[in-house]
């Protein structure tokens, strides 16, 4: 999820934000996980604000992250495919497309407010030369470009690099071992410390912002020993336990340093949790339906807190409907600063929010790669297409809804309902089991306004030039910078530019 800790003139010299990948709304004790293992999040929603509403703008975590760090949606910055209809599609090694140029990130801007920047853990918005994190404003990185798949032989696929700053420091499963057996991996500490140090430097000296962008929680879920066997919830519990114990160590140490009331802190996710590798390798999307990759509520809707000692106060709940990029927006207006203005930004500033509980009309849209699948506006919610998994997969085992059919909503055959979408009211059902009956007033009345907003949505959009189309095994993490000293450069086969392939 990404944390996120900000400092700027409004008050927060800092802000920043955990952002673990993958962990669901079910996750967090205060969410109502039985287990209540996680006293820390926990705290941090009885100290600021919990937001019972709030989306990441992808059910998977690429184009989230994209959406995140630029305030616009993935279908604007480049971040989808249209290889297929409504195909899910991220940033695998052997990706060529990335975060382009033209868009303005977050760290880049705070920059005229004299931030300084670093981003922990997973960046994902490509990994070739130029879609470099410092060369998009951050000036500090310790992490890695792509997910901590593997292992792999070095031959057929090279092992992912992990990074300081500008150059490879080793590599997953070499220099950073994940024993896939016992889940035993100590990145989720290193990160901590990276953490830690880098609010050490700079509290007392320049306002900062940090991204600790953990993905313990992403299969292969991993915890450290200390916290391996300690959860009631499995080895997906420790991986929670983890980061938790970590954010409250963070949080900790901003109080030590009398900081804390200068600095906004955001915790939230990526994507819903994967249900296709629960209960041991994933987490809880709570009464939601499915999970990571779809587009129903418990593939979008995420955990989500708000902590700002004094500024924020303690035990409040808004129902707010919040976007992942509102963290852009709201950043930028804690800093000082105005969103770029010759762009479309989709992002709200949340401050009238946070500061004084104030409610804002807004929509949020659910893609599906190049396709608009579902809107909600208010409490409901509008279904234009369907679509979980193709019958095919289905049939090996990759099921995103285990337990959870609805008849006529989790299908398995991409379901046009553009003529008459499927409705259903989010505070009377949140899991999306009764759809409202066409005839009754209340559809008519939600159809109308929904449909209005979605028209002048789609008549204004301009979509960005398609980052995830194009596959090459050449371009994957042979020889990164920095290979070279460390002996582990390794040879790249011939280059072959291919359409990428995404089933989901």
């Amino acid at each position: 999820a990404p944390s996120e800790t900000c400092k700027g003139p409004l008050a927060p010299a800092a802000s920043g934000g955990p952002q673990p990948s993958g962990m669901g709304w079910g996750d967090l004790g205060v969410y109502g996980e039985p287990s209540r293992e996680t006293p820390n999040l926990d705290r941090m929603a009885a100290e600021g604000m919990l937001f019972p509403n709030f989306y990441s703008a992808n059910p998977l975590c690429s184009p989230s992250r994209a959406a995140l760090l630029t305030g616009r949606l993935p279908i604007r910055n480049g971040f989808y495919t249209t290889n297929a209809h409504a195909r899910n599609a991220y940033t695998p090694q052997e990706i060529v497309g990335g975060i382009p140029d033209s868009e303005q990130l977050l760290p880049e801007l705070l920059k005229k407010a004299g931030y300084v920047s670093k981003i922990v853990g997973k960046w994902h918005l490509g990994h070739r030369p130029q879609f470099h994190p410092l060369k998009h404003g951050f000036d500090e990185w310790f992490g890695s470009p792509n997910c901590h798949f593997g292992p792999y032989d070095n031959k057929a696929r090279p092992n992912i690099p992990v990074y300081r700053d500008w150059e490879m420091v080793g590599r997953y499963y070499e220099e950073f071992p994940i024993n896939l057996k016992t889940g035993e991996a100590n990145l989720t500490q290193i990160y901590l410390q990276e953490a830690l140090d880098f609010i050490k430097r700079q509290a007392r000296h320049h306002p900062f912002f940090l991204y600790w962008a953990v993905d313990a929680t992403h299969a292969p879920v991993y915890a450290s020993k200390p916290f391996l066997g300690t959860s009631q919830r499995g080895r997906y519990g420790d991986a929670v336990r983890e980061i938790d114990d970590s954010i409250g160590k963070m949080l900790e140490l901003l109080q030590d340093l009398h900081v804390a009331d200068n600095t906004f802190v955001f915790f939230t996710s990526d994507n819903g949790a994967a249900l296709i590798s629960a209960p041991e390798q994933g987490g809880s999307n709570g009464p939601f339906l499915c999970g990571k990759q779809t587009t129903f509520e418990g593939g979008m809707r995420e955990p989500a807190l708000a902590w700002w000692p004094g500024h924020v106060a303690a035990g409040q709940v808004s129902h707010q409907l919040g976007s992942i990029m509102d963290l852009f927006t709201t950043s930028l207006a804690l800093a000082g600063l105005t969103p770029p203005s010759d762009r479309a930004i989709d992002g709200l500033n949340l401050l009238p929010t946070l500061l004084q509980g104030r409610l804002m009309d807004r929509p949020i849209f659910y893609y599906r790669g190049d396709t608009l699948m579902a809107a909600t506006l208010g409490q409901h919610k509008a279904h234009f297409w369907t679509w979980t998994n193709s019958w095919e997969n289905f049939r090996q085992g990759i099921d995103f809804c285990p337990g959870q059919n609805v008849s006529g909503v989790t299908t398995h055959n991409l379901e046009d309902h553009t003529k008459l979408p499927l409705i259903f009211h989010l505070g009377r059902d949140p899991g999306e089991r009764f759809p409202l009956s066409f005839a009754s007033a209340e559809y008519q009345e939600a159809l109308s306004r929904i449909t209005s907003v979605v028209q002048q949505h789609q008549e204004a959009l301009v979509p960005g030039q398609p980052q995830l189309n194009v596959c090459n095994w050449a371009v994957m993490n042979w020889a990164p910078p920095g290979c070279e000293k460390l002996g582990k450069c390794l040879t790249p086969p011939e280059s072959i530019p291919k359409k990428c392939l995404w089933s989901h």
